[in-house]
């Protein structure tokens, strides 16, 4: 019988390289699967307007997680116009500005005070504070630049914060922060978990 280390000496790691945004691909084609499983969508015939659902660029590297039913009229009906393109772009700026402007900086001064030895405690929350506004500015300032570039093709994606930092609980925080992810596992995994879980009216 083999030894774990003869076990980890005869497994070799695979170098498989995945897809930039494999998670959102996950996250999509599942809820288009689900959902016309549970009837709340007609199944798409076409697969080019599929392809299109699943390969959505703007925003599968940082969010929204764009569920299909949000979209599918989109698909069909989209319309590009100035109004929309300015609409977007505008958002798109908005977006980079938060980027570029507040996260970078607010991550290099994180980045300072985390490299030092011994930091005073003002200067640990500094970078912690700076730490929290890099996380939110970033994260949220790519979903506006999604949402942005959507808008320039004639989409629109919902939104994915509402000020989280705004918050009076936890569970509060929770459902303004990354409103997509919290939704889709509302809507896929904690209700149909429940619903599972929960007693039939036969065994009450």
């Amino acid at each position: 019988m083999l030894s774990r280390s003869s076990w980890a000496n005869t497994i070799q790691i695979l170098s498989i390289a995945l897809p930039i945004g494999i998670s959102f691909y996950t996250f999509q084609t599942m809820s288009y699967t689900i959902d016309v499983y549970r009837g709340l969508v007609p199944p798409q015939r076409n697969i080019v307007d599929f392809g299109a659902y699943v390969t959505l660029f703007p925003q599968l590297i940082a969010g929204p997680i764009v569920q299909y039913k949000t979209v599918a009229y989109d698909l069909e009906h989209r319309r590009e116009s100035v109004s929309e393109a300015s609409e977007g772009l505008q958002r798109l700026v908005i977006g980079l500005g938060k980027k570029v402007l507040i996260a970078n900086q607010m991550g290099a001064i994180w980045e300072d005070i985390a490299a030092m030895s011994d930091p005073t405690a003002v200067t640990a929350w500094i970078g912690a504070i700076a730490y929290t506004f890099q996380i939110y500015f970033d994260f949220s300032g790519y979903s506006d630049m999604a949402i942005g570039l959507g808008h320039f093709f004639g989409f629109h994606f919902l939104e994915n914060f509402n000020y989280p930092y705004e918050s009076r609980s936890v569970t509060e925080f929770w459902r303004r922060w990354h409103i997509s992810l919290s939704t889709w596992f509302r809507e896929y995994v904690y209700i149909p978990c429940l619903l599972y879980t929960s007693p039939s009216p036969r065994d009450a």
